[in-house]
């Protein structure tokens, strides 16, 4: 009997034991959950952009700390992600991390740890779900699907790339409802919204992925998670069911902001992706109402980009794995809407740069707080090593935003950017662009005119302090 209630007591101590290792492991090493979407400029209810419904990610935005003036290192998406996924600035190209792999397959030069390498090697299960890197699925090849050719070696225990009807991660990425995908530009109309359930659209395939490896990660006690799930739109072509769009009719759109392109040599860009969609032989800079329109359609990508949003949330939430999970969202790079008479991004201005960024970790202080800091993508990595209690790599360029987090009222730093062309830099008052010719642009965000008139004539030094601020970032 003595011994029978010796051994009850031994099994319930180690029981007891065995929970208090898990909880502390649970408080120690918190999930991460870094949701990045495609061609999203801040237009968000939450970010100012009223007539927008974006109901999920607002609701992300009030439980966290939310980034109204994060830039991105590239208006491109293959150099953008390039700098999230490494921590370091990179080359210009769509094809950075591609080249990236190459070094390393071909050990070349020393390369460090990506990302989500990094926080494997300190114990997480790695997962990544949709466009985390630049092609869908982080596969190369003709269709993107080529398993021998990984964009991110040593990154992901699992990268995961549902292509339904559409048949590979090239025909998602530029495709329609009921798996219609780009086989000849021209052909394929720029704007398109059908009847049907979210999953007639590719995201939703990437949505019921993203929430089945939620399900089976929630329930693995053993190791934290890295979860990244890359929604594609409101990538072109701009299609969502109808039940988007409708959210838009009768609203009012305000008017576009500075839409004339800029006289003079600018970073102007000539919008090459979207005009080679079908246009029914409109131009957006001459037809107001198909202007108008094209805008809408952007606008209903935004909100089923967010209601994918939603649901992922809401799994975390069915899970318990919101307890201990910090979530990111972030937006790979803006987009003009007209502005600067460009319909697209890869330019150096402020439209093509300004994306946003939500970071929420739980329990967190200035839950709902929104700050004006200046920072860039390539602060997230070390941002993330601090939050999630991880060490944090030497190599990283970018700086950890966890003193902004705990007081947005903090400053910022300023932000640098680049194209195959030209470099710039952009502090709390001004924007300096330096084109590989020398030419320069100098923009005073405290007037009016803002990124409308080059004054880099009229101010020497403080041209020469950025510089030296561009080439030594």
């Amino acid at each position: 009997m003595k011994r029978s209630i010796l051994y009850s007591f031994y099994f319930i101590l180690c029981f007891a034991i065995i929970f208090s290792c898990k909880d502390q492991r649970s408080s120690q090493s918190p999930n991460i959950l870094l949701i990045c979407i495609d061609d999203l400029r801040p237009e968000l209810k939450s970010f100012g952009a009223d007539y927008i419904s974006s109901p999920h990610i607002d609701k992300l935005a009030e439980s966290g700390v939310s980034f109204h003036r994060h830039y991105v290192n590239a208006p491109s998406c293959g150099p953008s992600r390039f700098t999230l996924l490494t921590g370091l600035y990179g080359p210009p190209s769509n094809q950075a991390l591609f080249q990236r792999a190459k070094k390393i397959t071909e050990g070349t030069e020393v390369v460090h740890p990506s990302m989500p390498e990094w926080f494997r090697s300190k114990g997480y299960t790695t997962i990544s779900v949709g466009k985390v890197s630049h092609h869908p699925g982080g596969r190369g090849g003709k269709q993107w699907d080529d398993d021998t050719i990984i964009e991110m070696p040593n990154a992901w225990d699992k990268h995961l790339m549902p292509v339904g009807e559409w048949d590979h991660p090239r025909g998602m990425m530029h495709g329609l409802a009921n798996g219609e995908k780009r086989i000849k530009a021209s052909e394929m109309d720029v704007f398109q919204s059908t009847e049907g359930e979210d999953d007639i659209y590719p995201d939703g395939l990437i949505t019921n992925e993203a929430l089945q490896q939620i399900d089976e990660l929630a329930n693995d006690d053993t190791k934290p998670f890295f979860l990244a799930v890359g929604i594609i739109k409101p990538h072109l072509p701009f299609g969502a069911p109808k039940d988007y769009l409708d959210r838009y009719n009768g609203v009012q759109l305000p008017p576009i902001a500075h839409p004339e392109k800029p006289e003079g040599k600018t970073t102007w860009h000539r919008s090459g992706e979207f005009k080679q969609y079908n246009h029914w032989d409109k131009d957006a800079n001459e037809d107001s109402d198909y202007a108008d329109k094209l805008r809408r359609y952007y606008a209903a990508c935004v909100s089923y980009a967010d209601a994918q949003v939603g649901k992922i949330l809401a799994e975390l939430k069915r899970t318990g794995a919101d307890k201990n999970t910090i979530v990111v969202l972030w937006g790979d790079h803006g987009w003009h809407l007209g502005e600067h008479g460009i319909w697209g991004k890869h330019s150096l201005f402020e439209e093509s740069l300004l994306s946003p960024l939500i970071i929420h970790k739980p329990e967190m202080g200035h839950a709902g707080a929104a700050t004006d800091a200046i920072v860039e993508s390539i602060d997230i990595f070390p941002t993330l090593c601090e939050l999630a209690n991880v060490e944090k790599p030497q190599f990283v360029q970018g700086q950890s935003l966890l003193r902004i987090i705990e007081d947005p009222a903090e400053e910022g730093h300023a932000a640098i950017a680049y194209t195959g062309s030209a470099r710039t830099i952009r502090t709390s008052t001004h924007r300096m662009t330096l084109h590989k010719d020398g030419f320069l642009e100098l923009y005073d965000h405290t007037t009016q005119e803002k990124e409308t008139k080059n004054i880099a004539d009229q101010n020497s030094e403080l041209v020469r302090q950025l510089k030296i601020e561009l080439e030594d970032p």
